[in-house]
């Protein structure tokens, strides 16, 4: 019952957070944005105890670090580099947290599992020869990072084709969102700027880690 009323707490700070961004306060948002994720840890803190559900709050908690850290890119490249690290770190424990919710992979999904694989080598390739030539000494970070959000989305499609519904669905599509969410963001940094690209890159971020949050959530209640 807590968790649900965090939850949709969450929502609503989130609707007000993006709202203030469309008005362009930028200057009021700053100082919100360590209040968002926060929610979502207390939210997984307080549920049930399940197997993976500290390595869920690493994650959140890096991406928190990760939100913080960026909020002084515009100090130094330094920043957006200590920033990258903990998103790194964060995607590496979603990745371990979809691994360790596996059980058995389903033969009979085969054809969908490639299909899935070759998209996502397929965004990998794409998202990176059109950065490439504008990351200068960021190459090889970037392209580390690019891998590893790849890596988390396969797991997570992985688990789709295990974990029961409607829970995949949600981890899927918020796996997706948060690799949307990613592209947004160093596409609009290393290429060209994008208009309404806060509000782009926050909207997609906060509704993926909300969707991944709430599915591992409902793969873990007892029934």
């Amino acid at each position: 019952m807590k968790n649900n009323i965090i939850l949709k707490s969450f929502i609503g700070f989130s609707l007000v957070y993006l709202l203030i961004i469309l008005f362009g306060r930028e200057d009021i948002v700053w100082f919100l944005k360590p209040f968002l994720l926060p929610f979502l840890i207390l939210a997984v803190y307080l549920h049930e105890r399940f197997t993976t559900k500290k390595i869920l709050l690493t994650a959140l908690t890096l991406s928190w670090i990760g939100d913080i850290i960026l909020m002084f890119a515009d100090k130094g490249e330094l920043y957006f580099i200590a920033g990258l690290i903990a998103f790194l770190l964060s995607h590496i424990s979603y990745i371990i947290l979809f691994s360790k919710q596996l059980k058995i992979y389903l033969k009979k999904s085969k054809i969908i599992f490639w299909v899935g694989v070759t998209a996502i080598a397929f965004y990998l390739i794409v998202m990176m020869l059109i950065l490439l030539p504008s990351l200068g000494d960021l190459k090889i970070p970037v392209f580390l990072y690019a891998l590893t959000i790849s890596i988390m989305l396969l797991f997570a499609l992985k688990g789709f084709l295990n974990w029961q519904k409607p829970a995949s669905i949600y981890i899927l599509i918020g796996a997706t969102i948060f690799v949307a969410s990613d592209s947004i963001l160093a596409f609009d940094k290393f290429y060209a700027p994008l208009q309404y690209s806060s509000f782009l890159i926050m909207s997609t971020y906060l509704l993926a880690q909300y969707l991944i949050v709430t599915g591992i959530l409902k793969l873990n209640k007892k029934k």
